[in-house]
């Protein structure tokens, strides 16, 4: 390891840093708009890289450019990582507090580069800046993504990288011999490299972070309708037969609830399809307020919606439509009143698909359309 070319290492990491900014730059257009932050990882890589082609023209070029000017670039690449964190999560950025802390180690960088040149001391600096960084970049992301694998990775990625660059300020609280940043020391070597190394992990689990948002939101919009936030006819199907199926091997019962909100196309036809939109919206916010966590809203069609009851009986499936009644009902200052007609069913010992259910509870909601709407019907 001490063999190793420190001038050649720092180079190299540049070009990989060059890379992994192109690979986010292509991760930024080719995901949705809708996350943000995106640019400013793709940005890092890129400070970064400038920055170590900086560090590997040290003694090439004047110190104020290869020391003063690669340090600068190199924090402000980690703190666009930061800043790239907390917008993804939607979190304000804290411009102002790390310009500041930037602003004030600015005079000592300069003080120990051009007027007192103190190897020892612009690692103290930069590296407790650097960690310090990490340490808060970490815990935006651990507070604020999913409980999944590429949050802890990213996580732990920073915790170690921010581990490597604590012992290296810390070995220059050592007696050890005099050493500049291209000294092949151990301690120096292994810096560099596990520097390089973490950084391009960094990249890959903020790349994962992205992923799994898009994932995630692809997840919701087949499993959501996408004006009211109900569940799909899919998802009723799927976890209906599910719950149909467990309900034959236990001895259980469940219920469907399947509505109908009455005249609505008078709704549409005379203020117009906004407003219509606005009483859907309305409409399954007051149902699911009624619903238990297990309970399934669906929307089924335009204005027919149903609801799966996990663990349900006749009788109680009755109470829950009458609550349902009675709320729906209830005027709204802003909105047009409405009523809705209500088919409830249960399983019963010969049912073997969901769709029969369905289709008996159907039946129930069009004798209550038949006796006059706004009521309910059981089968």
């Amino acid at each position: 390891m001490l063999n190793l070319d420190l001038r050649t290492i720092i180079l190299m990491s540049g070009i990989l840093a060059v890379l992994l900014s192109v690979v986010m730059v292509f991760v930024r257009l080719s995901y949705p708009s809708s996350l943000r932050g995106l640019g400013y990882w793709a940005v890092a890589p890129m400070l970064v890289s400038a920055a170590t082609f900086l560090f590997g023209a040290r003694g090439q070029i004047p110190d104020v450019i290869s020391v003063l000017g690669a340090n600068v670039l190199l924090l402000a690449g980690v703190l666009m990582f930061h800043f790239g964190s907390q917008l993804f999560f939607d979190l304000r950025p804290t411009y102002r507090f790390w310009l500041l802390v930037l602003g004030a180690a600015l005079l000592p960088l300069v003080w120990f580069t051009l007027i007192r040149p103190d190897f020892n001391a612009r690692v103290q600096l930069v590296a407790l800046l650097w960690a310090c960084i990490l340490l808060a970049n970490a815990r935006v992301i651990w507070r604020n993504g999913p409980e999944d694998f590429a949050t802890r990775y990213t996580v732990v990625v920073m915790l170690m990288h921010a581990t490597i660059i604590t012992l290296r300020l810390l070995a220059t609280l050592l007696p050890l011999a005099n050493e500049g940043l291209l000294t092949p020391t151990r301690v120096q070597t292994i810096y560099v490299v596990g520097n390089a190394l973490m950084i391009i992990a960094l990249a890959l689990g903020l790349i994962l972070l992205a992923a799994e948002r898009v994932r995630g939101e692809l997840e919701h919009l087949a499993t959501r309708d996408t004006l009211t936030g109900a569940m799909t006819r899919r998802v009723l199907i799927d976890a209906g037969g599910q719950e149909l199926e467990r309900c034959r091997r236990h001895g259980r019962s469940m219920a469907l609830i399947v509505m109908d909100i009455d005249h609505f196309k008078e709704v549409n036809d005379t203020h117009g399809h906004q407003t219509g939109d606005r009483v859907l919206v309305d409409f399954v916010g007051r149902v699911a307020s009624l619903l238990r966590r297990p309970d399934l809203l669906v929307r089924f069609g335009g204005e027919e919606f149903v609801v799966l009851l996990p663990e349900t009986t006749l009788e109680d499936a009755l109470a829950v439509a009458a609550r349902i009644l009675a709320r729906v009902a209830q005027p709204q200052d802003d909105l047009p009143g409405i009523t809705v007609s209500i088919g409830v069913t249960t399983n019963q010992p010969d049912d073997t698909k969901i769709d029969t259910l369905l289709t008996r509870a159907d039946r129930a909601l069009y004798q209550a359309k038949v006796e006059g709407r706004n009521r309910i019907v059981s089968a």
